[in-house]
């Protein structure tokens, strides 16, 4: 099976303070990764996710479409939700703000965004998930993480401070990297290899 691109990878794992590189850098090892070597990854990363909330059993979870190769969890989704857990997708109301998150299921009308992400065509259902499943660019050893450079998880998380963020990604986005002044960190980062 294809690996990453180690050069890539080996690129990455450097400290670099130009996050634009980094960021560049994560992206295209992700996208290297053959299709069915991440799907493989994938359900490894959804058997973690499924203990983890038997064990924490929230009322509701914001999860995400996956972009740009991110660890494609949808498949679980209708398992989660049968364990009485409200889904939520987020919604970017405007550049600069907190995202909000809205009710969904499968088989609810969709529409999408001005990233073309489907969210929920229903705009009234607003809730406020327990727990927001984070996807990330990448990850440093202290759980904080690396996005695609809008800030929106930042400032959703500045603001919904009882909402507690567990960061999706595979292993080979765990990088070298200090945080910025408004980073706040993941409460944890749930891989391929487990929960770290």
């Amino acid at each position: 099976m294809t690996q990453a691109n180690p050069d890539a990878h080996s690129d990455a794992m450097k400290p670099v303070s130009d996050r634009k590189a980094l960021r560049k850098a994560l992206l295209s090892a992700r996208k290297s990764v053959a299709a069915e070597q991440r799907r493989i990854w994938d359900a490894q990363i959804a058997e973690g996710l499924m203990r983890w909330l038997q064990q924490r059993q929230p009322s509701s979870l914001a999860v995400y479409w996956p972009i740009q190769a991110e660890p494609d969890l949808r498949d679980w989704y209708p398992q989660i939700t049968a364990m009485g857990i409200q889904l939520a997708l987020p919604w970017v109301v405007e550049k600069n703000a907190p995202l909000k998150f809205l009710a969904w299921q499968q088989g609810d009308a969709m529409e999408l965004d001005e990233y073309g992400i489907p969210l929920p065509a229903d705009k009234e259902k607003l809730i406020e998930p327990e727990i927001l499943l984070v996807p990330c660019v990448g990850f440093n050893q202290q759980a904080y993480r690396l996005g695609y450079g809008g800030g929106f998880y930042d400032r959703t998380l500045a603001q919904l401070t009882s909402a507690l963020p567990l960061g999706i990604a595979y292993e080979l986005a765990s990088t070298v990297f200090e945080p910025g002044e408004f980073d706040l960190p993941m409460s944890g980062i749930l891989t391929e290899s487990g929960l770290r």
